[in-house]
């Protein structure tokens, strides 16, 4: 897969990417990450890559000519003329959440590009034209698009063949499945009168299986409700979810 970052702050990027998953990925080849200065599209002396907005009004907007010329040079035409397996994406704050369910979808894209946004946002031209969509991490605004840029090339590579050792781990991960994750313990069972549950000392798969199922749905039920309007569940879930309910009425 290939991942091409075009921002106005470039060295935001190399520290980041030669460590944890994305290092991994980058080294066994499942990762290629390219990174585009925006400001080497620009035509003026001061490489200006943003403007006052038309109407007036605080703050400043990305220009939408040196985007234009950067998509240009790498060969991303505009959202019409868009081949399969290629996907620009733009962070900002209204776009829709990047969620799990997202990372898995841009995971299998042969190449991804994301555009950072910065100032008070981007030539709303080029959301119309060039991207084929926003997201943002969250309700919250971050100063630019590039920690929103990193997180995603993160959740992205950790899904691709090979990279993360125990694939089984990454598919029970908080909102991999829908759910949150069950709470997990280590050594030693007992830490200053802290002990760890007995049903994951007693050696039995089936038991400890129930048990984590039982608790991730807890934690879901307690802290995430609305994951549940929007996971499949079976019937023993369910039937599992109304007994601890009534545990909750009851207590």
């Amino acid at each position: 897969m290939k991942v091409s970052l075009i921002t106005i702050f470039p060295e935001f990027f190399p520290g980041a990417f030669g460590d944890g998953m994305i290092r991994v990925a980058r080294e066994k080849g499942r990762l290629d990450v390219d990174i585009v200065n925006l400001r080497d599209f620009t035509d003026d002396p001061h490489k200006t890559v943003d403007d006052a907005p038309f109407g007036g009004g605080p703050g400043m907007v990305m220009k939408i000519e040196p985007i234009m010329r950067a998509f240009e040079a790498l060969g991303l035409g505009t959202r019409d003329t868009r081949p399969a397996g290629l996907k620009v994406v733009l962070t900002s704050p209204q776009g829709p959440r990047f969620t799990q369910d997202t990372a898995r979808e841009w995971a299998t894209l042969d190449h991804l590009v994301i555009l950072c946004g910065r100032y008070k946002g981007v030539d709303e031209r080029v959301a119309q034209h060039l991207v084929d969509e926003e997201f943002s991490l969250g309700d919250f605004v971050l100063s630019g698009g590039e920690p929103a840029a990193l997180c995603v090339v993160d959740a992205v590579a950790r899904l691709q063949p090979d990279v993360v050792g125990c694939f089984d781990s990454v598919e029970s991960d908080s909102f991999h499945s829908g759910l949150l994750d069950c709470a997990y313990y280590t050594r030693p069972a007992d830490f200053r009168g802290w002990t760890v549950p007995d049903v994951l000392l007693s050696g039995h798969h089936a038991n400890i299986a129930r048990a984590r199922r039982e608790e991730s749905l807890r934690r879901t039920l307690e802290r995430r409700p609305d994951l549940l309007e929007r996971t499949a569940l079976s019937d023993a879930d369910r039937k599992t979810l109304r007994a601890i309910q009534r545990e909750k009425a009851g207590s």
